[in-house]
């Protein structure tokens, strides 16, 4: 059932190239039908020398220089068809690709950090590449394989049906063995394919974090995890292949049947007067051409079963929910100045475990907002709150008195500057990675917004300066040089609200303590969130938000929070106490 769900799904995006499509089909026809024909001609030039000292050589060559013409004409069509069939299929396949990588963009980060990533490339890579070969192979050749079949048929019903009757009654028994095998192997592929993802990502994830693998000593572990998972993956391959691989030497037993009972019945025809040598020698080949299509369909069948297995993962990642798409008639403030507000706000990543609950925080334009609090209570989540990476449960987030879940996203995250403790820089050169805070910057805003950033300085040490191309996980740039390109790239933008989480925990505290006056430079004004555990980076906030257990527990200025001798002095004298 699921097969067949997925097939339709191709056929539905094969349909967007129906012209190619109908010339394909109109060249297999062609092919098939000079294919056919060329059995006829060498029948009718055996007949021309079948008597003694009586051969026809005028017949003989005509004959010859006619099957010559009808193989050039074959082979041109199938050059041609095999063009038509190879556009099509990696047209699909490209549009497959880019459907997958589009809706990727689409999906909520509560998707992609339920599923392994290694997981996602592979859908998006490996199986689309499964899948474009099941998708060729299936296209050369069932096409071909099912009009030579009719058109065998046709012919030698006409030339004795009651030999063609042999063949007819035996060969049905391939096709019932072949469908028999592929509706048992199409789940032995999908369990094949969903291992090799779940490989993929285990290889993506030890090569990204060697580092921490080898500090470790986690080799021998890592290499115990992924023997076990490629074990996995071998009995898998070896139980779907073994099944598929019944297929054909199933049918080629039954067509040596056909082919046998042929040349008996046949024989015995020809013996009786009732067929000539030439027609029986035809026959025989038509015999052949009949029951050929039969193996290369049951191949056919073998990987289109594992084509529609990947294909079938692929559009299950096609399918998965979106996230909530941006309202029809959008709202945003006519200007942004910052002003915050929070109410009733409550949000859990699983249901059964609350997270943030009844959460109410006003927050004015200009303000400096720090969150601190325990790893784990919530504080990264309440900004991806207000960056909407996730939608509250309930209650909203106002923004200059709009619904942030009326406006546009883009609106919305434009409107903020954002450097995280995880950075992520994308492949290109260091004067692109910045620039992606201001598209259509100039050189001198760049250099201007690195210098802020105290990145100038290592950025003009690199081989080209700022024209250094570096990979999407930085090349040989530490992590606090990444770091410092993150933050170039936000002041850069300049936008009217800023949120840091721990932005400078990789950075050494002297660059920290030059990068910290230049953010209040550029927090003047702007509303700014602050996540940090170092509580001396932040007594200066206009308000400390206190969190525990998703929710605030206390709130005030650094003094004023040290005078209530709560929580927040706890924090402060762990940190600060000797």
């Amino acid at each position: 059932m699921k097969s067949k769900n997925a097939l339709k799904k191709v056929l539905l995006r094969v349909k967007k190239y129906w012209p190619a499509l109908i010339l394909s089909l109109l060249l297999a026809t062609v092919f098939v039908a000079m294919s056919l024909y060329i059995p006829i001609l060498i029948g009718r030039a055996i007949d021309c020398m079948v008597d003694a000292g009586k051969v026809n050589f005028d017949g003989v060559w005509r004959y010859l220089a006619q099957t010559l013409a009808c193989a050039l004409i074959a082979g041109v069509s199938q050059w041609v068809m095999n063009e038509m069939n190879n556009r099509i299929t990696y047209r699909v396949t490209k549009d497959i690709r880019c459907e997958a990588f589009s809706h990727i963009q689409q999906l909520p980060l509560s998707y992609l950090d339920a599923h392994p990533h290694g997981d996602i490339v592979s859908r998006t890579v490996s199986d689309v590449d499964t899948f474009a070969d099941g998708l060729l192979m299936g296209f050369t050749q069932l096409f071909t394989g099912v009009m030579t079949i009719a058109g065998t048929l046709v012919i030698m019903l006409t030339i004795s049906w009651k030999i063609a009757l042999v063949v007819i009654c035996i060969t049905p028994v391939s096709l019932l063995v072949a469908n028999f095998i592929a509706g048992r192997t199409y789940s032995m592929f999908k369990l094949q394919n969903e291992i090799k993802g779940k490989q993929t990502a285990m290889i993506d994830e030890t090569v990204g974090q060697m580092k921490v693998v080898q500090a470790f000593g986690h080799e021998d572990e890592s290499l115990e995890a992924f023997r076990q998972v490629n074990d996995q993956l071998e009995k898998a391959s070896l139980r779907a292949i073994f099944f598929s691989s019944i297929t054909n030497p199933a049918t080629r037993f039954v067509n040596s049947l056909v082919y046998a009972g042929v040349g008996l019945v046949g024989a015995l025809v020809a013996i009786s007067g009732g067929l000539t040598v030439g027609a029986l020698t035809s026959f025989l080949n038509y015999a052949n051409q009949y029951t050929k299509p039969f193996n290369e369909i049951s191949g056919v069948i073998t990987e289109l079963q594992n084509a529609l297995a990947c294909a079938g993962r692929v559009f299950e990642l096609i399918e998965a929910p979106a996230r909530t798409p941006d309202p029809a008639q959008p709202q945003k403030p006519e200007a942004v100045l910052g002003n915050i507000q929070i109410k009733d706000m409550s949000f859990s990543y699983v249901p059964e475990k609350p997270l943030i609950q009844n959460l109410e925080l006003e927050v004015k334009a200009g303000q400096r907002i720090a969150i601190v609090g325990p790893t784990g209570c919530g504080k990264t989540t309440f900004i991806n709150l207000l960056m909407r990476f996730y939608d509250p449960v309930s209650g909203e987030i106002l923004l200059d008195g709009v619904n942030t879940q009326h406006m546009k996203r883009y609106d919305l995250r434009r409107s903020i500057g954002m450097v995280l403790q995880d950075t992520w820089l994308q492949a290109g050169t260091i004067r692109e990675n910045i620039a992606m805070g201001k598209p259509g910057a100039t050189d001198e805003d760049i250099i201007a917004a690195a210098k802020k950033s105290h990145a100038h300085s290592f950025i003009k040490r690199l081989p080209q300066g700022y024209d250094t191309y570096i990979s999407e996980s930085g090349g040989n740039l530490s992590q606090g040089q990444k770091q410092l390109l993150c933050i170039a790239r936000v002041m850069l933008g300049a936008p009217p609200m800023l949120f840091l989480d721990e932005a400078t925990s990789s950075i050494d505290t002297r660059t920290e303590q030059r990068i910290q006056k230049a953010f209040d430079t550029m927090m003047k004004g702007r509303t700014s969130f602050i996540v940090a555990h170092r509580l001396s980076t932040i007594q200066g906030a206009d308000k400390i938000l206190v969190m525990k257990d998703g929710n605030i527990i206390e709130q005030g200025t650094h003094k004023q929070l040290l005078a209530n001798h709560g929580f927040y002095e706890q924090l402060y004298n762990s940190q600060f106490a000797h």
